[in-house]
């Protein structure tokens, strides 16, 4: 797209495409891009200013100055600036459209939630194992990044980082199995897929007595599903009510596990424990969110249990 496009019947085209102008005006006051007409007059305008910026190879002042020659809209650099900050949500939600990102899972949106690390690039901060770590959130199947945030090595992965809506179903790897956390995303209406190892919670019964994980699986190991409900216990709040359900791995997965699982020869060659020595069978956890949608359960979690001598992963 260049300049010379967003005046003539391709321009047309594309605020066709977006839904019409009146869409793309609500759209644009629901998120705040734009508020009043001052010096810029509608959001269409806006809009235009915006891919004027950033698809046509000039800078602020060139698309200010282009603006006004067209008599689009007369402002300063800065003041365009300052309209271009408030845009991100705006032109998320735009893309997203156009991707049919809101079709995805009958208007719930499916999130992938993980994070990367950097090392920091001075010689300090090296030898102090210093790292700059990417937090984000991969929408599934608009095949979108929707979430990024940045911190140092003291940042932690946190589900309730990334800003969710009432519907979302997130997945994230077992070093965001924390149940407080997990109870914040819950309380705002989203779902959650998380892996776990299992001593990575405590687990509770309807009761809220101790919920023998390992025995359960091993009474369960001819069952070809276990579905259960479970408990999450907290430090300074009720249980987190989930539901628990299992599922075998095939056997050529399981031998893996083992084999990785299996701890390395010490020199002094010590006897492994009966525990060691007979693993709990294999399977997948699954917690859904409520009786309505997911389960009769009132929030939702999805576990995996590969077969170790060692310990037990829960992963989903």
């Amino acid at each position: 797209m260049t300049p010379e496009t967003l005046l003539n019947e391709l321009w047309l085209g594309a605020l066709t495409r977006l839904g019409g102008s009146a869409a793309i005006e609500a759209c644009a006051r629901q998120t705040g891009a734009f508020l009043r007409p001052r010096a810029v007059k509608t959001a269409c305008d806006l809009l235009r200013l915006v891919l004027a910026y950033c698809l046509g190879g000039m800078g602020l002042r060139s698309t200010s100055a282009w603006a006004a020659s067209v008599q689009l809209a007369d402002l300063s650099n800065v003041a365009l600036l300052k309209r271009l900050r408030n845009c991100e949500a705006w032109l998320e939600h735009l893309v997203g459209q156009l991707l049919g990102g809101e079709l995805a899972a009958h208007g719930r949106r499916i999130r992938l939630v993980d994070g990367t690390t950097v090392a920091k690039a001075c010689r300090t901060a090296r030898q102090n194992n210093g790292l700059w770590r990417i937090h984000c959130a991969f929408d599934l199947p608009a095949e979108r990044f929707s979430f990024f945030a940045l911190t140092d090595e003291k940042g932690g992965e946190q589900l309730d980082r990334v800003p969710v809506a009432e519907g979302d179903i997130l997945i994230a790897d077992r070093g965001f199995m924390h149940p407080d956390r997990l109870a914040r995303v819950c309380e705002q209406g989203a779902d959650i897929v998380v892996r776990a190892g299992w001593k990575g919670a405590r687990w509770l019964d309807a009761k809220g007595k101790p919920f023998d994980l390992l025995a359960t699986l091993t009474a369960a190991e001819n069952a070809a599903v276990l579905d259960c409900p479970i408990w999450i216990g907290r430090k300074k709040a009720p249980p987190l009510a989930l539901r628990l359900v299992a599922f075998r791995k095939p056997a050529a997965a399981a031998e893996i596990s083992r084999a990785k699982a299996q701890p390395a020869p010490r020199k002094e060659k010590a006897t492994p424990s009966s525990t060691a020595r007979s693993p709990p069978p294999n399977g997948s956890f699954s917690l859904p969110r409520s009786k309505s949608r997911l389960g009769p359960a009132p929030r939702s979690a999805i576990f995996t249990a590969p077969a170790g001598v060692s310990r037990w992963p829960l992963n989903a």
